[in-house]
């Protein structure tokens, strides 16, 4: 285990498993977890030992209920602190890991914690869950990549409806828009977190990181492009060509 000051980071049979650990203030992001985080992400990244992670919430409240505003939104003045927040590509980074990351979100996930729920892949969400934007209450908006990646998981009108209403949803909700990929018992969280992630780090990384790769980078392309991009990476992995025997 490495030590942080708002991570723990923990690695375990090919699974890196990362808790967000400021529980007293329900996990929000700050600058010091803005540094911790991309140092993690930059280990996962180039460990080879690790084919799966894992982000999760220390404590019973929250999963992250959003960013610490009395340092991103007071002095220094704003164009300050956004130039701070900015200084590492923290989700550039989390959104171009070719490894599977889950997220297991329980209590608030609110702000940040939607948009760092968003950079990962698979979201599993307890019952107690509970999501909410809200920036444009509070005069900004989402500057973590949430007008891109939320409208991308759920489409543009639930998006909007979440950003200019500041309306939060229940676990339950967020499964049915695409936002999370199931609802678990609470004390089920992690458990079911565990064993999707040992299913996952069961297969071989090369053949995880191409189809993670064939999916999130096609996205952004034309259909023709992308199909063109699956070969390639199908090719990479020795996969046989039309007409050869497999």
């Amino acid at each position: 285990m490495s030590a942080f000051e708002t991570l723990i980071y923990e690695k375990q049979e090919g699974i890196a498993w990362v808790t967000l650990n400021r529980p007293k203030v329900l996990n929000i992001y700050n600058v010091r977890m803005r540094d911790d985080l991309f140092e993690v992400l930059c280990s996962i990244k180039d460990d080879p030992d690790v084919r799966v992670a894992v982000l999760k919430g220390a404590g019973e409240k929250a999963f992250c209920a959003g960013a610490d505003l009395s340092e991103f939104l007071t002095a220094p003045p704003p164009v300050e602190a956004r130039r701070i927040r900015f200084e590492r590509d923290v989700w550039g980074l989390f959104l171009g890991i070719p490894k599977p990351f889950i997220a297991a979100l329980h209590g608030f996930v609110l702000g940040s914690g939607i948009e760092m729920a968003l950079c990962c892949d698979i979201r599993i969400a307890s019952e107690d869950a509970r999501f909410g934007l809200p920036e444009a209450a509070l005069g900004i908006i989402p500057a973590a990549g949430g007008t891109q990646t939320l409208p991308r998981a759920v489409g543009t009108a639930k998006a909007l409806d979440m950003l200019l209403l500041n309306r939060w949803i229940d676990a339950r909700e967020a499964v049915k828009i695409g936002l999370a990929n199931r609802v678990v018992p609470r004390g089920e969280l992690l458990a079911r977190a565990d064993e999707m992630a040992r299913r996952i780090a069961s297969h071989h990384p090369e053949t995880l990181s191409a189809a993670k790769q064939s999916v999130v980078l096609g996205l952004d392309m034309v259909l023709g492009e992308g199909l063109a991009l699956e070969k390639r990476m199908a090719l990479k992995l020795g996969f046989p060509r039309c007409g050869e025997a497999s």
